[in-house]
């Protein structure tokens, strides 16, 4: 090897490790830097993930800039994909997913129970109790879960606050309603089972409000992608059961697209996120975590890709701080624990589907 090469090499080192140094964040533990220059050996973190690849580009950029000797090799499905292709993925013994970041809490802790690797995070402190189960899972975003409706078709003194207003307005005008109220079809969705049963345990009425909304008829679809567009278009005119980021994201230019957030309870949901136990770029996939977690990633996630922030810390309103001072006690945040697990068990949930079935078909 030449003098000129050897010196190209050394300097092209020093360069690695400088970045590697001052992106270490401001307080965490000093061994903290192995864990960097262990995860820049690595040199990769594969991240399967139920956040559109466009609402999470920002923080994928944010992150190889912070750490320019990791790539993120991104897979972005829907929840149902995510957790059938990591479960056959285990079983086989193969290569799979370093990090699991899915909007399916339940189905997310369930995976998290029997794979997630244990991992107390330097960015724990920062986080709500309720958002951290076993120093394993950890949930990412607050998300109030909203109303959309088309601001063309609907006036504006029928916008429903409430889910008893929402049933009532569709009830009594179940002509113009008729098959055009949108929401997740729960035997498809894995995150439209998870919001309906927290709808059930949040409102001792539901099955009955349930039934009211579906006097009209339900279209009932497997994405929120689809349910913005059909409202957008007219096709549908009203949907229920939408994540309010994404709502909030095409609203900005969307002018057809109205939201309103249900004042009588708001439910809140957080992207579940953990390291699996065989994750093979393991230290790459703490500085991932780490790095949603932390108070830059939180504020690409906040005002890049308009997903609100589970921190308190974040500039603008899109945090914590800032939907409570919208809504208030009206906010009901799903807790990532032992009770997203309850409806996951296969009687409970086929006579669950069964009863919402009765309801929406009435």
């Amino acid at each position: 090897m030449s003098n000129k090469l050897r010196l190209s090499l050394i300097a092209a080192s020093v360069l690695m490790s400088s970045s590697a140094m001052s992106a270490l964040p401001q307080g965490y533990p000093a061994d903290y830097q192995k864990v960097v220059d262990a995860a820049t050996k690595e040199g990769k973190v594969v991240v399967y993930s139920t956040t559109d690849t466009k609402a999470a580009g920002p923080l994928i950029q944010g992150f190889e800039a912070t750490y320019p000797g990791i790539k993120v090799e991104y897979n972005d499905m829907n929840s149902t994909e995510l957790y059938n292709r990591y479960i056959s993925e285990q079983a086989a013994g193969g290569t799979s997913g370093d990090v699991v970041w899915s909007s399916s809490m339940d189905t997310a802790l369930k995976l998290a129970t029997d794979y997630a690797q244990e991992y107390k995070s330097p960015e724990q402190g920062q986080l709500p109790k309720w958002a951290v189960w076993k120093d394993k899972a950890y949930g990412t975003t607050y998300e109030p879960v909203v109303f959309i409706y088309n601001k063309r078709l609907i006036p504006a003194g029928d916008v429903p606050d409430s889910h008893a207003a929402l049933a009532k307005l569709i009830a009594s005008q179940t002509e113009k309603f008729n098959k055009k109220v949108t929401t997740y079809d729960i035997e498809k969705s894995g995150l439209g089972f998870m919001l309906s049963v927290q709808d059930f345990k949040a409102d001792p009425n539901y099955f009955k409000t349930l039934a009211d909304v579906a006097k009209g008829g339900l279209a009932v679809q497997s994405s929120t992608g689809t349910m913005m567009e059909r409202v957008s278009s007219g096709e549908n005119l009203i949907g229920f059961n939408i994540l309010g980021s994404y709502a909030e994201a095409r609203a900005k230019t969307d002018p057809s697209l109205g939201i309103s957030y249900p004042k009588d309870y708001t439910l809140v949901l957080s992207r579940v996120s953990f390291i699996s136990q065989q994750a093979q770029h393991g230290n790459a996939a703490k500085l991932w975590l780490d790095y949603v977690l932390s108070e830059k990633g939180q504020t690409i996630l906040a005002n890049q890709a308009d997903i609100p922030s589970i921190r308190n810390d974040i500039e603008g309103k899109n945090d914590i701080d800032g939907l409570t001072k919208l809504l208030g006690n009206a906010l009901k945040p799903i807790p990532v624990d032992e009770t997203l697990l309850e409806y996951l068990q296969q009687k409970k949930r086929l006579d669950y589907i069964k009863e919402w079935r009765a309801a929406a078909q009435k």
